[in-house]
């Protein structure tokens, strides 16, 4: 049986800024030159003034095929970021990948990814790790009704609620501790993709080309788990 273990990362996005020069030893102009004087400016013409970076740069992002509205950038403690949420298997390779916002919550991308794994013809037949960010009644619930064997433990607050209901609280989710000592898989599937700049840091516009990023990086390294 397969085991495939489940994480996220955020990668921070880079700002760029260009900076004029001025050089010291260029001589002041003093001849007359036929370049004509700028136009008196108007208080009406300095709030039509456009500034720098006033608008958005993403005027055209409708017709790139699979655009997010948000390209994948939110807000987070690092400023700029991007999630990326991945399965990866027991040879450190990530198998399937997706983007999201960089607040975004682990829990939620869960369905998704599960499901672009199905459609990408993978089979159920595997074992998922992950950690308590996935320990919610409806994550466990959707994975019981796919057939899907899972390893997550429960987070402190839910085994205290369910020993406050006594024996209304039932009976606690099953937890293989040796199996779930092998979720280091997914961590270093992250350390070997972070090993490309262009992903540990996002410099792309779009991220449907970041995800390409990705998964050039997902099959590089299965290439490399396969030799």
């Amino acid at each position: 049986m397969r085991r495939w273990s489940l994480r996220s990362t955020n990668t921070r996005g880079s700002a760029t800024r260009t900076w004029k020069r001025f050089s010291r030893s260029t001589p002041p102009a003093c001849e007359p030159t036929s370049t004509r004087p700028a136009p008196a400016m108007t208080r009406s013409s300095r709030t039509r003034r456009r500034t720098q970076g006033g608008h958005s740069s993403y005027t055209n992002s409708r017709i790139v095929p699979g655009e997010p509205p948000d390209h994948a950038l939110g807000r987070s403690r690092g400023g700029l970021t991007t999630k990326i949420h991945a399965l990866s298997d027991l040879t450190c390779t990530p198998v399937m990948a997706l983007l999201s916002a960089g607040q975004a919550g682990d829990n939620p991308i869960l369905t998704p990814l599960i499901d672009a794994l199905a459609e990408a013809g993978h089979g159920m037949d595997f074992r998922l790790l992950a950690d308590k960010a996935y320990s919610h009644p409806s994550t466990r619930a959707y994975l019981r009704d796919k057939r899907i064997k899972h390893t997550i433990p429960q987070r402190r607050d839910q085994i205290t609620q369910r020993k406050n209901k006594g024996s209304k609280g039932g009976r606690p989710p099953g937890f293989d501790a040796g199996a779930y000592k092998q979720r280091n898989t997914v961590e270093r599937s992250f350390s070997r993709a972070k090993q490309w700049r262009g992903l540990a840091t996002r410099y792309d516009k779009y991220a449907v080309t970041y995800l390409g990023g990705v998964l050039l990086a997902m099959v590089i390294l299965t290439h490399r788990a396969a030799r």
